[in-house]
C-alpha cells in the first residue's frame, strides 16, 4: 500500500454561504492540489467534501495519514461518532438527525477502501500544508462568492 498524506480544509462565507474546500495530496515529492465550493453550504460541509473529494482521487487503497482542522470531522471517526450515529439510525445522542449524511455515507465508504488515520491539527496555526489549504479553500470561496455577486 503507497502511503499518502493529505490536508484538507473548507471555508465558507456565512454560515450557509458561500464556501470553498481544498485538498492536497502528497506521495513522495509528488502533490496534488484539489479546490471545489459551492454557492449556497455551510462550513461543515466543505471540511467534509475536502476529505470526500481527496479521498475519491486515489485510484487504489492507500495508506493515508489525512490532516484536518475540523474538530467536527477528526472526532466523527477517531471518537466513533459515526459508529453511534448508524446504530442510532443515523440520529444523535439528542435524537435529532445527524447533518450531513450524504457526505458522511459516502465518507464512510471510501474510509472502508484505505487506511486512514484521522488527525486533527490546529487551524489557522504554524502548519504549513494546513495553512497552505487553508489559503486554497478561502480562495477558492471567494471565486463562488464572486459567482454569486454577478448572478452567474
Amino acid at each position: 500500500m503507497q502511503n499518502i498524506t493529505i490536508y484538507t480544509d473548507g471555508a465558507c462565507s456565512g454560515n450557509p454561504g458561500p464556501g470553498g474546500w481544498a485538498a492536497l495530496l502528497m506521495y513522495k515529492s509528488h502533490r496534488k492540489q484539489l479546490t471545489g465550493g459551492a454557492l449556497h453550504t455551510t462550513n461543515n460541509r466543505m471540511e467534509l467534501t475536502a476529505a470526500l473529494e481527496a479521498l475519491r482521487h486515489l485510484k487504489k487503497p492507500c495508506q493515508v495519514q489525512l490532516h484536518t482542522d475540523s474538530a467536527y470531522l477528526a472526532n466523527a471517526f477517531n471518537r466513533h461518532w459515526l459508529d453511534a450515529w448508524q446504530r442510532n439510525g443515523w440520529k444523535t445522542a439528542g435524537k435529532k438527525p445527524v447533518e450531513n449524511k450524504d457526505l458522511w455515507e459516502p465518507l464512510l465508504q471510501e474510509s472502508t477502501r484505505h487506511r486512514i488515520t484521522w488527525i486533527k491539527v490546529k487551524g489557522h496555526a504554524d502548519n504549513k500544508f494546513n495553512n497552505l489549504v487553508d489559503e486554497a479553500a478561502v480562495a477558492a470561496m471567494k471565486e463562488y462568492k464572486r459567482q454569486r455577486d454577478i448572478g452567474a
